[in-house]
């Protein structure tokens, strides 16, 4: 490589408002007066020209309630047509057979019936949950 042969590869930045023999002077490409030839002269992408703002037009609803606590909710029918009888269900087998997917903690609510005798052993039970183990002879057992 020689020097000859360097090429330029920084550009020059458009050197605004240095005379009109730069061809940038006087309103430095900014067109003649008014609002957009000021400085600070960009409006929002929400400004409708001072019309009140869609935004501000529409009512709010509803919130946010800020102390929810998440839970991935299975129901015991699921337990029942993917587990065999006498298996331990745990968050970990839950995670394997693809029935859970999120890492938050598990509710087991009553949807369904139980015809297998399971043990369950995760995070919380619904009332009817809880006893529709019961009833098919299994062990609901709370974790944590």
């Amino acid at each position: 490589m020689k020097l000859s042969e360097l090429v330029k590869t920084v550009k020059n930045s458009k050197r605004l408002g240095k005379g009109r023999a730069s061809g940038w002077g006087k309103t430095s490409g900014r067109g003649t007066k008014g609002q957009k030839a000021r400085s600070g002269g960009a409006k929002g992408p929400y400004f409708e020209g001072g019309q009140t703002p869609l935004v501000r037009r529409v009512p709010k609803r509803g919130f946010r309630n800020i102390f929810r606590k998440e839970v991935v909710v299975v129901n015991v029918g699921i337990l029942d047509k993917n587990f065999s009888e006498g298996e331990e269900v745990c968050i970990q087998s839950l995670r394997e057979k693809k029935i859970i997917r999120r890492k938050l903690p598990v509710k087991i609510l009553g949807k369904g019936e139980v015809t297998k005798c399971l043990t369950v052993r995760v995070d919380k039970f619904s009332k009817t949950a809880r006893e529709k183990i019961a009833k098919a002879g299994g062990i609901a057992e709370e974790i944590g």
